[in-house]
């Protein structure tokens, strides 16, 4: 099947590497749906979604959709479904920057992100481990390994490295036509 008969796409890649936005005129131009992991797993006040698993199964029972995250609760879920897998891999130090610009934007201007939730005060990123820049550059390494289980898992799942907005530019002109 040719990649553009695709209808079932995974779009993963680090904080900040563009994936949501990528993956959001990946659905657009095929007309399917788009399913933002963080929006379906975080619930008001960073409570994880107790039914994630479920949620996520049944958001992508259809057969087109385009879903951005690689959360390991439904990794194998998404792996087994999906059809194409982008993986978003511009340079490291392009990603912590976008992060934490995006970041900074965010906290400064109050954006509410899913579910109401809002960035944390910009002096927790010297006291949380978990802090989004701070998680990002501790996770930038982890994506190979996950795609390569991934191919390994299912065997007809077609990979598609980007690794600049170049690629991510002729990836659309592509699904186009």
């Amino acid at each position: 099947m040719p990649l553009t008969d695709a209808r079932r796409w995974l779009v993963i890649g680090n904080s900040g590497s563009g994936k949501t936005t990528l993956a959001r005129r990946i659905a657009a131009t095929l007309a399917v749906p788009h399913v933002e992991l963080d929006a379906v797993h975080w619930q008001a006040g960073w409570a994880a979604n107790p039914r994630f698993l479920d949620d996520v199964s049944a958001l992508t029972a259809g057969p087109g959709w385009v879903v951005d995250g690689f959360y390991p609760a439904v990794r194998p879920l998404l792996t087994e479904r999906a059809e194409v897998l982008v993986w978003v891999d511009p340079p490291a130090a392009l990603i912590l920057w976008r992060v934490t610009v995006r970041t900074l934007v965010r906290r400064l201007r109050r954006t509410a992100l899913w579910n109401g939730n809002m960035e944390p005060p910009l002096r927790t990123f010297f006291t949380d481990d978990e802090h989004v820049i701070r998680w990002a550059a501790s996770t930038l390494r982890l994506h190979g390994p996950r795609v390569r289980a991934a191919l390994a898992a299912n065997p007809g799942l077609r990979l598609v490295r980007l690794r600049s907005a170049g690629d991510a530019e002729r990836l659309l002109a592509r699904l186009r036509g």
